[in-house]
Formats: structure tokens, C-alpha cells, sequence
């Protein structure tokens, strides 16, 4: 099978890579060349020069998947997409978007006899060597002639990759999948820092969480991932305290607001996030100025 791949960064690019390796032709694009010109000597990626240079590389029905950043970008390319394949095609969305703009997105080229599928994508920069997670949501006409190229990129064909539902169903999905990833990684990150605090114990984190890899209630790919590191560096000081949100975090807990649904968990997470990004610290001046007022409490100067 032959598809397009447009996007070359971290994620499509080791996504091209994998599919080259299972056998597929992947014609690749991305606005800097150099990637794809890498991917084609290595890999035996098909290279194209242009958006319509890759799609004149496929063959009818066309499959192109996008890994682009959610916005802009992806919506420029899907617009352009809807005026320029045929009936039959078929796009694929494989990066980060926001559900309701899949929706829309795939209701906009339904109308042109274009096919859409939502991808999440989860895996991150090991998707390379361990596979990727995917959640797909689409019409079963559109995702099953790609169920090749799903269970090449999961861990397993059996494993790793479901259709999940219609249109929409994929990204939120994948949305609320790292709504939990953040409550995850922060309780982790505090549970840590509590640790690390008591001093008079003098505990080792690496010791720690390697050990909690093991028969744990606790035990994650994360907690692997923290183990890892920490062996190599507990004291993290060359790291700025400032951890970006990638949005998928601010739509789950909006998702949670639409729905009436509790979720202290996820959007506590995501606000100690916001926390992070503060470089004035306004709200916290404001608090000491108020303590100040009511109760006469010092005021520490900068």
C-alpha cells in the first residue's frame, strides 16, 4: 500500500520510518527538506517536493495522513485537501486536533465524497521501536482498507490499535487520554517531591522508583520513564520549573464542564501547569498584599 505522509517532525518522521520498514511506499512532504531527504536515504522514503507532488505520487483511492500542529496548520492543509482530491480519497488526521474541529472537519469533505479519519497518536519519540497507541474514529468503509497500516504502527497487529467510533471519536478519545496523563504525571511529580523532602530519611529516588517498577500498584511506562532519568540526575537543577501544556489538558477539562462531569484531578493538574508558566507571579502577589492588609503580615520584598 502507498500513502502520504505530511509532516515530518518527531512523530511522522519516526512514523515514516516505521511504516518503511514494514513494507509500505510512504511518500513523504515537509516543509523542510532535509528530514526528507534523510528518511528517503535511509529509509526508502518516496520524497516530494510539495503537497501536490506527493499526492501526483499516489495512486486512486489516495491516502494522505497529516502530522501537523493542531491550528493553523492542519486546517490550511485539510481546506486545501477538500478542493484538490477526488471522491474516494481519504484524509487522515493523526495529530493532536481538538474532536469538534475533526467533526467539522470530516462533515466539510464528507460533502466533497472525501473520506476523514481521526487518529490519536500515542507513543511519543519510542513509537519508533515500541509502536504507537491508535485510536481511530471513522466511517468502517474508510478505516479498514488502513487496518495494515494501523497494526503495522501499533506494538502488535493484535494490540495497540482500535477503531474506537465515527468521526471525532479517535481525537477525543485521545484527548481524554491525556487529560489522565496529566493527573497521572502530576501526583507522581508530588508523591516525588514529598520524598524528596523529607530530608532526615535521606532517600534515594532512583533506588525508589525502580523499586516501585516492580509488582507496584504504581508500575507505569511513566514510572519507567522517571526511574530512567532519576538514575542519572535526582538533583534536576539545570531543569526550569516551567512545564508547557500542550492543549489537549484544557479541552478535557472543558469536555468535563460541557458534560457536568467532576474531574478535580485533571483540572487540578492542568492549573498547577498554568502555575508553572507564571513568570510574574501576580495572583501570589495579590495573596501577600491581602494578608497584609486584613492581618498586618510582612511582606517579603523581592
Amino acid at each position: 500500500m502507498r500513502l502520504a505522509m505530511i509532516g515530518l517532525g518527531k512523530m511522522g518522521a519516526n512514523m515514516a520510518r516505521r511504516l518503511c520498514r514494514h513494507g509500505f511506499q510512504i511518500v513523504g512532504y515537509n516543509r523542510s527538506p532535509q528530514i526528507t531527504q534523510t528518511l528517503a536515504q535511509e529509509e526508502g522514503l518516496i520524497m516530494a517536493t510539495s503537497l501536490d507532488d506527493a499526492l501526483a505520487k499516489l495512486s486512486t483511492p489516495r491516502y494522505v495522513w497529516l502530522m501537523l500542529p493542531a491550528g493553523d496548520a492542519t486546517e490550511q492543509s485539510i481546506q486545501y485537501l477538500k478542493t484538490t482530491l477526488a471522491r474516494g480519497d481519504v484524509v487522515i488526521d493523526g495529530g493532536n486536533a481538538n474532536y469538534q474541529e475533526s467533526m467539522r472537519r470530516g462533515e466539510t469533505l464528507a460533502e466533497h465524497g472525501i473520506g476523514f479519519i481521526d487518529a490519536g497518536t500515542s507513543g511519543g519519540i519510542w513509537g519508533l521501536d515500541n509502536g504507537y497507541c491508535m485510536m481511530v474514529g471513522g466511517d468502517k468503509t474508510h478505516v479498514d482498507p488502513v487496518i495494515p497500516v494501523l497494526q503495522a504502527l501499533a506494538p502488535s497487529p493484535e494490540h495497540g490499535w482500535a477503531h474506537v467510533g465515527p468521526v471525532g471519536a479517535g481525537h477525543f478519545t485521545k484527548m481524554v487520554h491525556n487529560g489522565i496523563e496529566y493527573g497521572m504525571m502530576q501526583a507522581m511529580a508530588e508523591g516525588l517531591s514529598l520524598l524528596k523532602g523529607k530530608q532526615e530519611f535521606d532517600l534515594d529516588l532512583a533506588q525508589i522508583t525502580e523499586l516501585w517498577r516492580y509488582s507496584s500498584v504504581v508500575r507505569s511506562w511513566l514510572l519507567d520513564l522517571t526511574a530512567e532519568f532519576l538514575a542519572k540526575d535526582q538533583t534536576l537543577t539545570h531543569i526550569a520549573p516551567y512545564v508547557a501544556d500542550s492543549g489537549e489538558g484544557r479541552w478535557t477539562v472543558n469536555e468535563g464542564i460541557l458534560q457536568g462531569v467532576a474531574t478535580p484531578v485533571l483540572a487540578l493538574a492542568l492549573h498547577m501547569r498554568f502555575a508553572s508558566q507564571d513568570s510574574e507571579g501576580y495572583t501570589n502577589k495579590l495573596l501577600a498584599m491581602m494578608r497584609n492588609a486584613f492581618g498586618g503580615h510582612n511582606v517579603k520584598d523581592k
